[in-house]
């Protein structure tokens, strides 16, 4: 099957099974979305919104965040992974964006990565799903599922992106980026698919048989 039949297939059923995504990470404003994206890494979005449900109640301002000191922002997000780096880097981004952007989350990426704890795939979220910039954020299992798709030969996410991005319209990646996510939790998850009731497996593989063992990044 050629890629762009491929990749025609994909959309047809993200669009069908999710027309309308939405941002599964609770947030108030635009802070606190940022703030609930970077402690989202190597943590699940459920874990983030049910411990940020609190820390949004004492701060939802970079002030509120730097008044309430490590060690309340810690407790509130200690059964997070890296917990301890997290809340250092939320009060240091605070501060950051106090000094630099008057308390407001800035629109570029090279600003956005340029802050405590926000990498590219932080940045590309942001500026995606707050500043509705043409952007295409790849965590490890939608670069997982790009390779099980047949959409990349990436070895990085970095070069993953990239190659979604040429296969892509650009004006479906903010959207696609979510539905892929929705997509993998609910069907293709990131440690095993079973190829032969996975409806894009299926359709795109026809002639597998057996499971599909995730392909390490």
């Amino acid at each position: 099957m050629r890629l762009s039949h491929r990749a025609i297939i994909i959309q047809q059923v993200l669009n069908e099974l999710y027309p309308t995504p939405k941002i599964p990470l609770n947030h108030i404003n635009e802070f606190t979305f940022l703030i609930a994206v970077v402690l989202s890494a190597q943590s699940t979005d459920k874990k983030v919104n049910e411990l940020t449900q609190s820390l949004f109640l004492l701060a939802k301002e970079p002030q509120e965040i730097i008044d309430l000191g490590y060690d309340k922002v810690y407790d509130s997000i200690k059964y997070l992974g890296l917990a301890k780096t997290k809340a250092k880097n939320i009060i240091s981004l605070s501060k950051q964006l106090l000094e630099r952007h008057k308390g407001y989350v800035p629109n570029t990426f090279e600003e956005l990565e340029s802050l405590s704890g926000v990498g590219h795939k932080t940045a590309s979220v942001v500026m995606s799903q707050v500043f509705n910039y043409p952007a295409f954020p790849v965590d490890t299992h939608i670069h997982r599922l790009a390779q099980r798709w047949g959409l990349t030969n990436g070895k990085s996410v970095r070069t993953t992106e990239q190659d979604l991005k040429r296969i892509f319209p650009k004006d479906s990646w903010n959207k696609l980026h979510l539905q892929i996510i929705f997509y993998g939790r609910e069907f293709c998850t990131a440690r095993k698919c079973d190829g032969r009731v996975c409806q894009l497996c299926t359709t795109l593989f026809p002639k597998r048989t057996k499971p599909f063992i995730h392909i390490k990044p």
